[in-house]
């Protein structure tokens, strides 16, 4: 099964919907279990429960 294209914090979102962290950028493994939901063109944040940057992929 092909991986979940992610996106990065500080990119913006190809399109609307709901995106959870699904690792953080300096490699660790992240805490955060939240989902956020965004809309096309909004700028992906930081992981929300770690506050450092992370890979995001869309769940819906």
């Amino acid at each position: 099964m092909a991986k979940d294209k992610q996106y990065k914090t500080g990119e913006k979102a190809a399109e609307s919907g709901k995106y959870k962290v699904d690792s953080l950028v300096n490699g660790n493994s992240s805490k955060d279990k939240q989902t956020i939901e965004l809309n096309q063109g909004d700028q992906f944040p930081p992981s929300p429960a770690d506050n450092e940057a992370a890979y995001w992929v869309k769940i819906s």
